[in-house]
């Protein structure tokens, strides 16, 4: 019995974990499930589960949730903060971590799985974009598996050779005779509209994405391009490529999740319908495969399969992640933060669709050559640049 802990377990990403458990109940159990403050769906989560631990973030919610708990006759543990986010990422108990955090946040608790030698489906992006040698150094020192959980990775994954599926974050692709590495993107909601109506467009409309079902800030930085850029960085660090063997191609209908070109001329595509739930599944059962609830794709009904390359006028972030990754860590954690920062004041309508690009680049400026060789680096970066982003926020809004 695999026991999994599900950091993010409210989120987009944890519900549908929660859903490949839910179907294979004899080789999965809920060991503990974190979330920020959403007590409602957490207290459905462990009426149904039942999982040893509950973590909160923030404690008020923890007092809320022990209280229904306690009234429901439920034994669960409810504990809160972000020490104990990380305490349940790094218990014994757990022989594996979903690591579904959104954000930075998600930094510290997923490294401390990797320390503890665990198997981490990786999902959180940050974890690589903040600290990529760093995590990667940590997965090897402690003998921790990666095992990508983002749908273009998973699919990239999929179609290595075994040998490299087995040395995630240390992969020679060289060796493997593979010579690019392409990443598909929808292009987000906003691929075919003017570019100049851009600085028009509406949180509403940011986060209605055509093809797949996210948090609200994923969605806006899929309409941004950032998520791609994102993943072009992950990337970097999880199959050990130069950045000049990635690629990014624009693909509408999100039927391909990625491919992986080789010396010999074959390109290897992972297909399927646009549901988290089948990389999830491949991710935890690996190298197994079983049910995840999501639909067989029907060929006959496609249509089309289009691609075409990235605009970077109309994705100028997607650019500036991808010079960052060919930059330093010290860039990639800067702009993290500073798109985090922007994206959360686009939602609160206090700032310009267009100008997420305009915060982040304006932040990104000031940190290319700080120095990033440790997690106390990475952290002190991060809160550097939130804090420049917040100041560039106030210059645009004089």
């Amino acid at each position: 019995m695999n026991k999994v802990t599900v950091l993010g377990a409210t989120g987009s990403i944890g519900g549908s974990t929660l859903d490949v458990i839910r179907r294979n109940p004899e080789r999965y159990s809920l060991y503990a499930a974190t979330a920020r403050n959403n007590v409602s769906r957490m207290l459905e989560i462990v009426k149904e589960f039942h999982p040893a631990a509950a973590v909160m973030l923030e404690e008020r919610a923890a007092q809320e949730l022990r209280g229904l708990l306690a009234d429901a006759g439920l034994k669960t543990e409810v504990l809160s903060g972000s020490e104990a986010l990380s305490a349940v990422a790094a218990s014994e108990e757990a022989n594996s971590v979903m690591s579904a955090i959104v954000g930075a946040a998600g930094l510290k608790p997923t490294l401390a799985a990797i320390t503890m030698g665990k198997t981490v489906y990786l999902a959180n992006k940050e974890s690589l974009i903040m600290s990529g040698h760093i995590f990667v150094d940590a997965a090897r020192r402690y003998k921790a598996r990666i095992v990508p959980v983002d749908s273009e990775h998973n699919a990239i994954f999929q179609c290595l050779p075994e040998k490299e599926q087995n040395r995630i974050g240390r992969c020679d692709l060289r060796e493997a005779g593979i010579t690019k590495l392409v990443l598909t993107g929808s292009g987000g909601p906003f691929r075919d509209r003017e570019i100049s109506s851009l600085s028009q467009v509406t949180p509403e409309e940011a986060v209605s994405h055509p093809n797949w079902s996210m948090g609200r800030k994923i969605s806006v930085d899929s309409a941004t391009m950032m998520n791609k850029g994102f993943e072009f960085i992950e990337a970097r660090w999880l199959f050990n490529a130069n950045p000049r063997d990635i690629e990014v191609v624009v693909h509408p209908e999100s039927v391909i999740h990625s491919m992986v070109r080789y010396r010999d001329g074959s390109v290897l595509a992972e297909i399927g319908v646009p549901d988290m739930r089948t990389p999830i599944a491949r991710a935890m059962a690996w190298p197994d495969r079983i049910d995840s609830g999501a639909a067989a794709i029907d060929f006959t009904s496609l249509g089309s399969l289009t691609f075409r390359a990235p605009d970077f006028k109309r994705y100028p972030c997607l650019k500036l992640a991808m010079d960052a990754c060919q930059t330093s860590q010290a860039l990639t954690t800067a702009v993290n933060a500073a798109n985090e920062v922007a994206v959360q004041a686009f939602l609160d309508g206090r700032l310009k669709f267009t100008d997420i690009y305009t915060v982040a680049a304006r932040t990104a400026d000031s940190f290319a050559l700080a120095p990033a060789d440790s997690l106390e680096d990475v952290l002190n970066i991060d809160l550097a640049a939130r804090q420049r982003a917040y100041s560039v926020l106030e210059d645009l809004s004089r």
